[in-house]
């Protein structure tokens, strides 16, 4: 195994934590408070070529792959971004730039793509439902064939940047579940317009993550038309199942950024404070246990991330690598930034000293995109080959 990065990948880190100290924290809590999308910062990105970094060069990205991205992630999130960051890496290089460059077709990609990787063109993704949430198996929205294309009623919820968004990745059934055979099947993916009719939606009022609205969609005999699916009609599960899996080393390497700022943040302020004499309180033991054990977790967290960055891009399994490290990170990192609260005192309550929203932030990713619930069974069944218990 080689830990040491290429000359390539220092200078990625290095351009990423440019970029994201020129939107730093100040600019995220502002956007917060405003709950605005982050066009500018997605912009700069996008123009330092960070955004499809692992997208093809023929369609203007680097053509490079997940471990490139984790880098650029952690450290966008690390210089200011924190978890939320990471979203903005889900919703356009994953939804819309691993569905396109894995399973498009070739006028999809030169659609697509290129507006994509310069910043000018946004997706999301609508999977899931009210009555399915975690088993995604059982979403109930319909696209029934109409002529050439489709027909598409249903409702989706918690979808992620919907309102600044121009393109939809929709999951739905192709054929009813009590008709395909097994669970698997008849499930495809389209790549539709949001502004389209019979497609709506309306925000939901969350805790965190204000940058990048959450909302619930209803589709209302939405047309699809033939060259919007997205790879196979009825095959569309384990195509999904790619999409997923590299957000989850996006999401972890968010995690991971916004755990070693919050710890920055409480060890700077520390440093600083001085209560009983004059030593400052980062002297004290009782302060830097906690968060050199919180730094500990992270590091952990960081280096199984980046194993299942390689595996993913060199082409072996890595779901079980993936899942383990987004684990581990949701709990390093809202350790990391409750602890480096604890450590700032009533200031890190305060929204001036801003780990109040890496706080609020983080939380999200304790269940989301996949709870640590469903986590512990996929390693308790496809790891420890134990009997699956739901």
């Amino acid at each position: 195994m080689d830990f040491q990065l290429s000359e390539e990948q220092r200078l990625m880190i290095e351009t990423a934590s440019r970029v994201g100290t020129e939107f730093g924290l100040d600019y995220w809590r502002e956007q917060d408070a405003k709950k605005s999308f982050p066009t500018e910062a997605w912009t700069a990105i996008c123009e330092a070529g960070l955004g499809g970094v692992s997208l093809p060069e023929e369609y203007g990205g680097s053509g490079l792959g997940m471990l490139d991205m984790a880098l650029v992630v952690e450290a966008l999130s690390a210089a200011g971004g924190g978890a939320t960051l990471a979203q903005l890496f889900m919703i356009n290089p994953i939804f819309g730039g691993v569905a396109l460059a894995k399973f498009g077709t070739d006028a999809q990609k030169d659609a697509m793509l290129p507006a994509l990787i310069q910043g000018k063109l946004n997706f999301c993704m609508a999977l899931t439902e009210p009555n399915a949430g975690s088993n995604s198996l059982e979403i109930r929205t319909f696209a029934h064939a109409d002529g050439q294309g489709w027909r598409l009623k249903g409702q989706k919820i918690w979808i992620t940047g919907v309102p600044d968004a121009q393109k939809m990745l929709v999951v739905a059934r192709t054929t009813r579940l009590e008709e395909a055979g097994r669970r698997t099947a008849g499930i495809s993916l389209f790549l539709i317009d949001v502004d389209r009719e019979g497609l709506s939606h309306q925000p939901i009022e969350k805790v965190g993550t204000n940058t990048l609205a959450s909302s619930t969609v209803y589709f209302d005999d939405v047309r699809i038309e033939p060259d919007e699916l997205i790879g196979t009609l009825d095959g569309g599960w384990h195509q999904l199942l790619d999409v997923l899996n590299t957000e989850r080393i996006v999401t972890t390497a968010g995690l991971v950024g916004a755990g070693s700022l919050a710890i920055r943040l409480a060890v700077d302020y520390a440093k600083d404070r001085k209560v009983f004499g004059d030593r400052p309180v980062a002297a004290y033991q009782g302060v830097q246990f906690p968060l050199a054990q919180a730094h500990a977790e992270l590091q952990c967290a960081r280096l199984m991330n980046l194993k299942a960055a390689s595996l993913c891009d060199t082409g072996l399994p890595y779901g079980s690598e993936a899942n383990v490290a987004k684990l581990i990170a949701a709990q390093a990192a809202s350790h990391a930034i409750e602890r480096s609260m604890q450590a700032m005192g009533g200031m890190g309550y305060a929204k001036e000293y801003h780990v109040e929203r890496l706080w609020r932030d983080a939380r999200l990713f304790r269940f989301a995109p996949v709870s640590e619930e469903m986590v512990l069974n996929f390693i308790a069944m496809h790891d420890l080959g134990m009997p699956k218990s739901y």
